[in-house]
């Protein structure tokens, strides 16, 4: 039976849902949590399965990368408009609605390729990352009542 540890990430932003009927057509904002599980069969030398810290120093930056942005379809007519004002704070979506389902699948992909980054070179030896470490899933939140995940 696996371990697990989960480590979670707030963040403010905002998105559109182009192909949405209602009121989500509108940009709007939302206080997300980002919560990321990792597991491994076996604890390392210190009984962990990794350091809450060799995790934050892996993805806080791209977690954050939605703090006070806005995410966006590239397929939406004003995306040129949000991405000349707003610069790197426009998370663009190729061609799909950035969805908390999206969202989800997107740092889930990232998070995955940058433990195995971490693994083969440590951002900090004092904080290392096994190779054994598994990104289970991702979650994220949308408001206090609803969330969607992503896992493999």
């Amino acid at each position: 039976m696996p371990f697990r540890i989960a480590k979670t990430f707030t963040v403010e932003s905002g998105h559109l849902l182009t192909k949405h009927p209602g009121a989500c057509r509108f940009p709007h904002g939302h206080s997300r949590t980002v919560e990321i599980v990792i597991s491994a069969d076996a604890l390392d030398e210190r009984d962990m399965v990794c350091d809450y810290k060799a995790i934050k120093q892996t993805v806080s930056d791209f977690v954050h990368r939605f703090d006070h942005s806005i995410a966006l379809n590239t397929s939406d007519p004003h995306y040129g408009d949000y991405r000349e004002a707003y610069g790197d704070r426009v998370v663009p979506f190729e061609r799909e609605d950035p969805t908390s389902e999206a969202i989800a699948k997107m740092i889930f992909d990232h998070i995955k390729q940058a433990l195995i980054n971490a693994s083969r070179n440590p951002i900090d030896p004092l904080y290392p990352v096994r190779r054994s470490v598994r990104l289970e899933r991702v979650r994220v939140t949308e408001t206090a009542s609803t969330w969607a995940e992503y896992f493999e």
